[in-house]
């Protein structure tokens, strides 16, 4: 058996290259739809950064809006970053604080969870997006990069939810690597990964685990398919091996077009999947 090792993902990217393909994604996929403008959510974490350094390349600043999202619990050091990366990028941005939209329901529902309240957050925010989509005529760019999207840790419908997403073939520490690359500011790139929806809340912290370490043992068992045979000798606790995979496993329907029953010879999503420049 071929000896594995915890591979280091730094070496696997070329960011340029990477830069140019994403770029050219967003800008193709864009005019293909009909579309010239672009939205997103700026949260002044590193992945909506990356996100919005690419629109920017790809349509030019005055073609992308960042919206800033805070709710009332949100950190002001979130927002003073997101408007340092919009100042940076020549961007336009607009600030919604979603309070006065979430609290309410929160109240009236008794919601106390955590987890359940950063849900609707979540898919508040999107609402704000999409609606100020159909307003400006403009596609919504999504931040969900591949450590996110392969454990499932994500809102669906909330900050998973895009039409275009040109960060989800890469790993947390890609992104990392591509944001220095890009040249975005150090404070941004550098602090504490957090989906900013409560008090002291990381994603680290709440995982239980680091990017780093997970993003090698993803890459390991998605990309290169090793077996848990090959990644217990790569040195992986077994305890983590296997919630990684349950993860990975759990959260498929998070990864899929909601499932349609088929009833007729050509069903939405499971045999009728044509782009729109493809024609029917």
């Amino acid at each position: 058996m071929e000896t594995v090792s915890k591979t280091d993902l730094s070496g696997l990217l070329n960011p340029a290259t990477v830069e140019r393909v994403l770029v050219d994604f967003l800008r193709d996929e864009t005019h293909n739809a009909g579309f010239q403008r672009a939205v997103l959510g700026l949260s002044g974490g590193v992945d909506s950064a990356v996100c919005a350094a690419l629109a920017v390349r790809a349509l030019g600043p005055q073609q992308v809006l960042a919206v800033i999202l805070p709710h009332r619990q949100s950190s002001p050091a979130s927002q003073a970053d997101a408007e340092l990366v919009a100042s940076e990028l020549g961007m336009k941005t607009e600030v919604v604080d979603i309070s006065p939209m979430v609290d309410p329901y929160l109240a009236k529902g008794g919601v106390s969870d955590k987890v359940r309240a950063g849900n609707v957050m979540a898919r508040q925010r999107m609402i704000v997006l999409y609606d100020i989509s159909q307003r400006d005529k403009a596609l919504v760019f999504g931040t969900s990069n591949k450590t996110e999207l392969l454990l499932g840790y994500g809102t669906l419908f909330g900050d998973m939810a895009s039409a275009l997403n040109p960060l989800g073939d890469l790993y947390k520490t890609q992104v990392w690597e591509l944001a220095r690359h890009l040249g975005l500011p150090d404070r941004v790139v550098t602090k504490k990964p957090s989906a900013d929806l409560w008090a002291g809340q990381t994603d680290e912290g709440e995982m239980g685990f680091t990017y780093a370490e997970v993003d090698r043992l993803l890459f390991l068992m998605i990309d290169e398919r090793r077996t848990e045979e090959e990644l217990l000798k790569a040195g992986f606790p077994e305890p983590f091996v296997r919630r990684v995979r349950t993860m990975v496993s759990r959260s498929q329907f998070k990864r899929r077009p909601p499932l349609i029953a088929k009833i007729s010879h050509r069903t939405v999503n499971v045999d009728f999947r044509y782009p729109r420049d493809w024609g029917i």
